[in-house]
C-alpha cells in the first residue's frame, strides 16, 4: 500500500484578492459531484501552459473540517483498533493552513483532524467495552514533543525545565524512541483536551510577515492505544505530526533568532525531499539520520497507514512555493509502505526453564570447599612417598613441559570420573562435575577427604598473612625526614618568587618595546631610542634590540649633524678693533657701526668665543611645549630657511578664500567647524592685511591658535591635501 496523498487549498485570506487565484481543484465534467482528484496550476514560465497533478484526493476552499475528516481520517480508527500503525502528517509551505488542519479552533465546527481523532477512538473504546460485557478494556495515553532547532523537547515540560540539549532518541525493535518522555493516560476526552491545550502552550510559536502565528517547530502527538481481552493485549499507535513550513527569508522579513529556527526548519525539510527521492529511485542508503525530524517519521519504513495532508496557498505569489510541494506530494505518493498488523502481547505465568544439565542432575547445598587446587588436603599430606618434602600448597606456573599421565591413569580417569560426596560426605554417593585439568597433580581420581574447621581457619590465617605481606610492599615509601621537607618547600616557594619576578620582569620589557614600537611607526624617533633603552635591560642578550638601538642611534646623529651645519660656517667680517668688556652696559662711540649689537651682560664663561670673526651668541633659550614640529615643513626641520611647502601654501591659500565650499572639505572639517573658521577671520583683528583689507592666515601656527581649530585639526588638513 502506497502513501495516501490528500490536498487541500485553503480560503483566500482579507488581503488577498480572487483574481490573484491560480489554483484550482479539477472536477470531473461527467459527474461534477464526485470530489476532485486532480490539482491545476499554470507554468510559472509560460503562462499559455498549465501544470496538473494527480492524488487520492483534492479539497478545495469549500470544504470543511468535518468533510476532511470523516472521508481521510475516520476510516483508519478501525485499522487502529485491528492492530495497525496510523501516521497523519501536514506538510506545506508556511501560512497554508497546517496548524488549523491538524489542531483546529476552539469552535466545534473549526476542530481539526486531532481533536475529532481522538473522539472517535474514545468513542470506539466505549464500544467495545460495551459490546464485550466487560471483558476487553481499551486504554489511552498521549506523548507530546517537538523538534526545535533539530533538538525534541517534551511539550508537558516547562520550558525552563528543559535541558539545552534535548531528548536523546534511540533505535528499539526498527522504531525509534524518545528517551525520557512524558507518556500520560487519558480516561476521557476532556482530560485530553485539558492535556493537548497545556502542551500547545510550551510549544515555539512567533509572528512573521507571512503568519502571525507562525509554527518554529516540528509537533509530533503519539497517542497509545492498548486493547487487553483475557491475556491478550494489542498495542497501536497513531502519530499526528504538525510540521512546520518552509520558509523565504526575503519574503518573511525574519531577524536573527527567527534566521536560525527558518534555517533548521528548510533544512529538516530538504532532508526529507532527500529520503523521499531515494525511496522513489530506489537507492541503497537513504539519509533517515541527516535529521532527527526524518528519523522519527521514517517515512517508507513504518507499518501501517500513511495519510499525507498537502497544504496549499491559491495565490500567485505563493507560486514556486506551492510547485515545489506539488512536486514533492507526486513523489511522496509513489512510496510504498507494508501494511503489518502488531503483534499482540500475552500475560500468564512465568514458563519453566528445562534445567542445562537434564531431569537427572539434582542440586545440592553448598558444603566447605574441600577440593580446591591451591589448598593442603589432609590426604596429601599423609601421602608423601617416601620423601619428606611437603606438599605444595599452591600451583606454579614453569615453562617446562609437564608430565603426560600413563596410558592407564587416562583410562582410570576416563573410567572413574570424580566425585563428590554427600549430604553425609559418603563416597559412595557421587554427582558428577566438571572434567578437570590432567595437569593438575593435586586432584586425583578419587574423592577427596573434608578439611576439619581448625584447618581452614589455619589456611584463612596464612592466606591473611601474605595479602598482608603483598600489600605492605606495594605501599609507597613515606618523606624521610620533616627537615627535609621543610627545606625543599622553601627552595620550591623561592623558585616559585623568582618566576613570578621574572615574569613580571619581563612584562615590564615588553611594554616598553611596545611603546617604542608605536612612537617609531608615529615618527618619534628620540622617543622610540628612549623606549628601546629602557626595554635593554631586561632583553640583555637581544642582538635585534641593540641592533635597532645603534640604528636609531646613527640616524639621530646624522640628522643632528645635518642641522648644525648651516650654523658652522664662519661669518666672514672685518677683524674689529679689540674691545675691553666693561662689567656695566656701555654703548659704543660711533652709532653709525650698526654691524655690532649692544653687548649683553656675560652669564657664563661660554657666553662669549672666538672665532674667525666677532659673532654674537644669543642667550640660550628653553625648548616651547607647543608642537609646532609637527606643522613645520620638511625644510624647517633641516633649519633651512624656506617660506613653506606648496601643501603648506594650498592649506593657508585655502583658509583665506573663506570659502565655505572649500573648507569644508578639507579632512576633519565640517560645515559647523568651516563656518567657525571663517567666523573668526572676520573678527581676527592683525597688523598686516591683504589687498582687499582682510586679515590673512602666514603660518600654520596662527591657523591653529584659532578658536574652535588646534593642532590635530590642522595636521589632519595637511595630510588630507597630500592623499
Amino acid at each position: 500500500m502506497s502513501v495516501r496523498v490528500v490536498a487541500r487549498v485553503r480560503p483566500l485570506l482579507k488581503s488577498e484578492l480572487d483574481k490573484d487565484a491560480i489554483v484550482e481543484a479539477v472536477y470531473s465534467e461527467d459527474d461534477p459531484l464526485v470530489k476532485p482528484t486532480i490539482v491545476r496550476i499554470p507554468n510559472p514560465r509560460n503562462a499559455g501552459e498549465d501544470f496538473s497533478f494527480q492524488f487520492n484526493s483534492v479539497y478545495d476552499h469549500h470544504a470543511n473540517q468535518q468533510e476532511i475528516f470523516d472521508n481521510e481520517v475516520s476510516p483508519t480508527i478501525k485499522h487502529l483498533f485491528n492492530g495497525f500503525d496510523v501516521t497523519l502528517f501536514a506538510y506545506g509551505v508556511t501560512g497554508t493552513g497546517k496548524t488549523h488542519t491538524m489542531r483546529g479552533g476552539k469552535a466545534l465546527s473549526e476542530r481539526g483532524v486531532i481533536p475529532r481523532l481522538l473522539s472517535g477512538i474514545y468513542r470506539r473504546s466505549r464500544k467495545i467495552e460495551k459490546d464485550s460485557q466487560g471483558n476487553s478494556t481499551v486504554e489511552v495515553s498521549m506523548s507530546y514533543y517537538e523538534i526545535y532547532n533539530d533538538r525534541v523537547f517534551d511539550l508537558f515540560e516547562a520550558p525552563e525545565k528543559r535541558t539545552p540539549s534535548g531528548l536523546q532518541l534511540r533505535d528499539n525493535g526498527g522504531k525509534t524512541v524518545v528517551v525520557g518522555l512524558t507518556e500520560r493516560p487519558c480516561s476521557s476526552l476532556k482530560e485530553f483536551e485539558q492535556s493537548y491545550d497545556q502542551a500547545n502552550v510550551n510549544r515555539s510559536t512567533s509572528a512573521t510577515k507571512l503568519n502571525a502565528h507562525s509554527s518554529r517547530s516540528h509537533a509530533v502527538l503519539c497517542v497509545r492505544v492498548s486493547i487487553t481481552t483475557g491475556d491478550e493485549t494489542k498495542v497501536s499507535t497513531a502519530s499526528a505530526i504538525d510540521l512546520a513550513g518552509s520558509e523565504d527569508n526575503r519574503r518573511t522579513d525574519n531577524g536573527k533568532e527567527r534566521l536560525v529556527e527558518s534555517a533548521s526548519i528548510n533544512k529538516s525539510l530538504f532532508v526529507l525531499a532527500q529520503c523521499v527521492e531515494a525511496i522513489s529511485k530506489k537507492q541503497q542508503r537513504i539519509p533517515y539520520r541527516e535529521s532527527k525530524m526524518t528519523r522519527i517519521l521514517s517515512l517508507g519504513q513504518n507499518n501501517g497507514l500513511t495519510i499525507m495532508i498537502l497544504n496549499l496557498a491559491p495565490v500567485r505569489s505563493y507560486h514556486l512555493d506551492t510547485l515545489s510541494s506539488l512536486n514533492f506530494a507526486n513523489r511522496t505518493k509513489k512510496i510504498e509502505i507494508k501494511e503489518i498488523e502488531n503483534e499482540p502481547m500475552f500475560r500468564g505465568p512465568p514458563r519453566a526453564v528445562a534445567p542445562a544439565t537434564g531431569h537427572s542432575m539434582h542440586r545440592q547445598p553448598l558444603r566447605p570447599l574441600a577440593a580446591a587446587h591451591n589448598t593442603i588436603i589432609n590426604g596429601a599430606r599423609n601421602s608423601t612417598k617416601g620423601n619428606d618434602k611437603p606438599t605444595k600448597a599452591f600451583s606454579v606456573y614453569s615453562d617446562r613441559v609437564k608430565a603426560r599421565l600413563s596410558a592407564t591413569s587416562n583410562q582410570t580417569r576416563k573410567a572413574e570420573p570424580l566425585k563428590r560426596g554427600s549430604d553425609t560426605f559418603n563416597t559412595t554417593a557421587s554427582r558428577p562435575t566438571k572434567a578437570l585439568r590432567p595437569s593438575d597433580p593435586l586432584r586425583g581420581g578419587k574423592s577427596q577427604p573434608e578439611i576439619s574447621k581448625a584447618g581452614i581457619e589455619e589456611m584463612v590465617e596464612e592466606k591473611v598473612e601474605e595479602i598482608l605481606a603483598a600489600r605492605a610492599l606495594n605501599e609507597p615509601t613515606k618523606p624521610l625526614t620533616e627537615g627535609i621537607s621543610e627545606q625543599v618547600q622553601r627552595r620550591l616557594e623561592l623558585l616559585e618568587q623568582k618566576i613570578e619576578n621574572k615574569e613580571d620582569t619581563r612584562a615590564e620589557g615588553l611594554t616598553y618595546l611596545l611603546m617604542a614600537k608605536q612612537h617609531h611607526v608615529r615618527g618619534e624617533e628620540i622617543s622610540a631610542l628612549k623606549m628601546y633603552q629602557l626595554a635593554l635591560p631586561y632583553f640583555p642578550d637581544n642582538e635585534k634590540l641593540a641592533s635597532k638601538i645603534s640604528t636609531l642611534q646613527e640616524k639621530l646623529r646624522e640628522k643632528r649633524e645635518q642641522n648644525n651645519k648651516p650654523t658652522l660656517e664662519p661669518l666672514r667680517r672685518p677683524p674689529p678693533e679689540p674691545i675691553v668688556m666693561p662689567a656695566t652696559k656701555k654703548t659704543l662711540d660711533d652709532p653709525a657701526e650698526d654691524d655690532y649689537a649692544e653687548p649683553q651682560e656675560a652669564t657664563s664663561d661660554g657666553e662669549y668665543r672666538e672665532t674667525n670673526g666677532f659673532k654674537f651668541k644669543s642667550k640660550v633659550r628653553k625648548p616651547s611645549k607647543t608642537k609646532l614640529p609637527v606643522f613645520r615643513d620638511d625644510e624647517d626641520e633641516l633649519g633651512l630657511p624656506s617660506d613653506g611647502t606648496p601643501r603648506t601654501k594650498n592649506l593657508l591659500r585655502i583658509i583665506n578664500t573663506r570659502d565655505l565650499s572649500q573648507i569644508k572639505l578639507l579632512k576633519g572639517v565640517g560645515a559647523k567647524k568651516a563656518e567657525a573658521i571663517v567666523d573668526c577671520l572676520c573678527s581676527l583683528e592683525v597688523d598686516k592685511s591683504g589687498e582687499d583689507g582682510t586679515a590673512l592666515i602666514t603660518s600654520l601656527g596662527q591657523l591653529s591658535s584659532m578658536k574652535g581649530v588646534g593642532a590635530k585639526t590642522v595636521e589632519n588638513m595637511r595630510i588630507g591635501l597630500s592623499a
